[in-house]
């Protein structure tokens, strides 16, 4: 059995909106182990994003602890925890969320600068990253400049830019076409076995799914056994 990188105990996340409360996420106990890759399928609504957020550190569980090596994320200060998920962490979103005044190396740049390392050592490994996932020709474009599938590649190569030991995928395909999100599925899968990262996709689509050994399914913010 595979050394634990990330641990959640008895998670739960309540959001009020209005008169309104809502319970996303009941009682959610997960291991997950160095390399694994998982997929954590459910329907829209069903908690994928709010667990994914809470085992990344972006969020704080009402109840319930993640650990992510030996770290308890909520005990941590908030420069602390920025200091975890800077280092170990690195995240894809299903809306890219590039910086739209940046062009593409100084997006894939930020996690570096952000963790004071040096300005050459970062754009040498931005310019390999852009090129490692098709877009040596793209490296001053800005966001508005590429296509949707161009600006998900830019975004896998800033989540790769620290050498994360994690890395969380929140729908990374949901806003492509069906050949597109292959693609970028197909990438990456392959830069995670380069360096036998951990990978764990939130999904709704089983064709994403399929690709990890292991499937989580997500029902009403349980865990289904």
């Amino acid at each position: 059995m595979s050394e634990i990188l990330v641990s959640a105990r008895m998670l739960s996340k309540t959001y009020t909106m209005g008169r309104r409360t809502l319970e996303v996420l009941r009682g959610v106990n997960l291991d997950v182990g160095k390399g694994d890759f998982l997929a954590l399928r459910g329907a829209s609504g069903a908690g994928k994003s709010t667990l994914l957020h809470l085992l990344g550190g972006l969020d704080s569980p009402d109840r319930g602890e993640v650990r992510i090596g030996d770290r308890n994320l909520s005990v941590l200060t908030k420069t602390e925890l920025a200091k975890v998920r800077n280092a170990r962490v690195g995240f894809i979103f299903q809306s890219y969320h590039l910086f739209p005044e940046l062009d593409a190396l100084e997006n894939v740049c930020l996690p570096a600068r952000i963790g004071r390392g040096s300005a050459t050592t970062a754009e040498e490994r931005g310019r390999y990253l852009l090129q490692r996932v098709g877009l040596k020709e793209r490296v001053e474009h800005r966001p508005y400049e590429l296509s949707g599938g161009e600006q998900q590649r830019v975004a896998i190569a800033r989540a790769l830019m620290n050498e994360p030991d994690l890395i969380l995928a929140d729908e990374p395909t949901g806003n492509l076409d069906s050949h597109t999100g292959g693609e970028i599925i197909d990438l990456l899968c392959s830069l995670r076995e380069e360096r036998d990262a951990t990978l764990l996709i939130a999904t709704h689509d089983e064709r994403v799914a399929s690709r990890a050994p292991k499937v989580i399914e997500l029902v009403d913010g349980q865990i289904k056994a």
